[in-house]
């Protein structure tokens, strides 16, 4: 690995922590103030980071010029299927295994941001890595 993508794997991983700040956040004031389930506690949370997340990787860590529709379009491809399958497990693990619910959350957080930096990188960006101007 070069230097180059061991400082973008470095960004994507200071800016996912922001997102993962506004998502545990987020998660924490709605656990705090409502009585709703896991579910929408969680799904309300992760929308909420990953309009931060895509946001500032695009433009600082991937440097992308590339068709901004065309990448919202396959992160949201990403998040059908990452969204229900850890909403679905998250839910299992919190209400009907008795998991704590932020443990659940951080442990989503952590799948997160490994399978979503390999897909942002190889296939959302791949080819419009480093084409923003300066």
């Amino acid at each position: 690995m070069n230097t180059k993508e061991l400082i973008r794997m470095i960004k994507f991983a200071l800016f996912s922590a922001s997102a993962g700040i506004v998502e545990f956040m987020s998660f924490a004031l709605l656990d705090g103030f409502t009585k709703w389930p896991y579910w929408p506690k969680y799904l309300i949370a992760l929308v909420l980071s990953v309009l931060w997340n895509f946001t500032l990787n695009r433009r600082f860590t991937f440097r992308s010029a590339g068709n901004l529709p065309k990448a919202m379009i396959k992160v949201a491809c990403f998040y059908l299927v990452f969204a229900p399958v850890s909403t679905l497990l998250g839910n299992y693990l919190a209400e009907v295994r008795g998991w704590n619910d932020i443990l659940v959350t951080i442990l989503n957080m952590a799948a997160n941001l490994v399978t979503e930096y390999l897909y942002d990188r190889y296939f959302v960006f791949g080819k419009t890595v480093d084409t923003r101007p300066e």
